[in-house]
């Protein structure tokens, strides 16, 4: 009980949102779709579900697939369990997300080393929680050392790159999702 797969998803934001990248009215979609205009608004608000004929007509209409809109869908539930893994940890580094669907907050928690030479640049903005062991990061040209507990906060833009210094070292890493325009373009 409360798990994601138990719950309905809503296609509705995901219908609105891929509208919305490509600049497109209602009416224009309803028009490439053959679907009303009301019945566009109300499924884009959640209040009317689209048959799979329909949802086809629709992602037609938005050049992509029906496949798509489902997987860009946000479950009907504002509550979402992700349960831990149960596999006996290995010397590899993993990385596994911490929350599903397309969300306005995405979290992986990295355990192990990984890459230590791949730099990587956010747009939105991060938070890396140090949740087991030690890390070195650098950057803006400075070197950080942080431990179990400590966080570093990074705006978004900022070229950054990190190491785990001690074995099983697990980093929980926050963010503001891509998809959201949650920053103006900065000036350097």
């Amino acid at each position: 009980m409360g798990d994601h797969k138990e719950q309905p998803l809503r296609v509705g934001a995901a219908v609105r949102r891929r509208r919305r990248s490509l600049d497109l009215t209602l009416a224009v979609v309803a028009e490439r779709s053959g679907l009303s205009v009301p019945f566009l608004s109300q499924i884009e608000n959640d209040r009317a579900r689209p048959s799979t004929g329909s949802l086809e007509k629709l992602a037609d209409a938005l050049r992509t697939t029906a496949v798509e809109l489902l997987a860009a869908a946000d479950p009907a539930c504002s509550v979402d369990v992700v349960r831990a893994e149960t596999e006996t940890p290995g010397p590899e580094p993993r990385s596994r997300s911490l929350v599903r669907g397309h969300h306005q907050m995405h979290a992986t928690e990295f355990t192990g080393d990984h890459e230590a030479g791949r730099e990587f640049q956010y747009r939105n903005d991060q938070l890396m929680y140090i949740a087991d062991g030690a890390v070195e990061i650098e950057a803006e040209g400075r070197a950080y050392r942080l431990g179990r507990g400590d966080t570093l906060y990074l705006t978004g833009g900022v070229r950054h790159r990190w190491r785990a210094t001690v074995p099983d070292t697990r980093v929980v890493v926050v963010a503001v999702a891509e998809h959201i325009e949650a920053v103006r373009n900065r000036k350097r």
